[in-house]
């Protein structure tokens, strides 16, 4: 077994196993067929069982029903997989609104699903690769981890435990040869931010994007990456600067765009689908 230079075991990702979760569209679909793509053999879970199929089959993978809040289900699919070479932790909310009119049911969903999914997978899937001495382990955060954006508070909450959790893992699991890392996009053209304004300033990317660079982490084992990679030291300026500066460039980026769906129907469609899986 050979050990590169970030320290780490290394694998070949023809026929590694790669289990996504949430890969029946969007970021999640895009990985599994760069995955596919590379000769790896490519598990598809989702919640939504009709997606997962039309994926899994369009690219020769299989396909498993998996709601992430459920340990038992975890469970299962782990039981009948056995082993697992690379978890993407993908699934995942974002409801977006004024803090104090989100129902208790949709805050409960997105910190279920956007930190609990990854808690009940990496308890699932890592005991396998720390008994193997390998494994490596991709939780798909956001910026939204580092940054703090109005309108998405519980959401912001939710991916700065998933930024948090990935970094205490990582310390945890790296004497045993198992990487974790974490990655940030920035906004991203799918369903989660349907209805909500796009582009003017802030970055946008597509699902494609993320998903090669989910995939480079298989490399270089990262702790962490930003999507666009430019974006990375953007946190740490924040952080630094006054709170007048911030707001300044918050009004200049129009920051309260999750307040304001540019397209309230669609927004409304996608926030009751949230509700729906409460």
């Amino acid at each position: 077994m050979r050990i590169l230079g970030h320290g780490y075991p290394d694998f070949d990702l023809k026929g590694a196993r790669v289990l996504i979760t949430g890969a029946g569209r969007g970021i999640g679909q895009s990985t599994a067929e760069l995955f596919a793509a590379k000769g790896s053999e490519v598990v598809i879970a989702d919640v939504d069982t009709v997606a997962a199929e039309t994926a899994a089959a369009a690219i020769g993978a299989q396909a498993y029903e998996l709601d992430v809040r459920s340990r038992g289900q975890w469970d299962k699919v782990i039981a009948d997989l056995g082993r697992v070479d690379i978890l993407v932790n993908n699934a995942g909310v974002m409801p977006a609104g004024p803090f104090l009119d989100e129902p208790d049911v949709v805050g409960q969903a997105t910190m279920d699903i956007n930190v609990w999914g990854l808690i009940h997978g990496m308890r699932a899937v890592a005991p396998g690769m720390i008994e193997r001495g390998r494994g490596h382990i991709v939780n798909v955060a956001s910026l939204a981890g580092k940054i703090p954006v109005a309108g998405l508070a519980v959401y912001n909450a939710s991916k700065f435990a998933a930024v948090g959790l990935s970094a205490a893992t990582r310390l945890e699991f790296a004497p045993q040869g198992v990487s974790v890392s974490c990655v940030l996009p920035s906004a991203v053209r799918t369903r989660l931010s349907s209805g909500l304004t796009l582009g003017h300033g802030m970055p946008t990317v597509d699902p494609e994007d993320v998903a090669a660079a989910i995939a480079r982490t298989v490399t270089t084992r990262k702790a962490e990456v930003a999507v666009p990679n430019y974006l990375a030291p953007i946190d740490v300026a924040l952080a630094a600067a006054p709170e007048r500066a911030v707001r300044l460039v918050r009004r200049l980026f129009d920051g309260d765009r999750a307040l304001h769906p540019a397209d309230e129907k669609t927004r409304a469609a996608y926030e009751e689908q949230v509700r729906s899986i409460s």
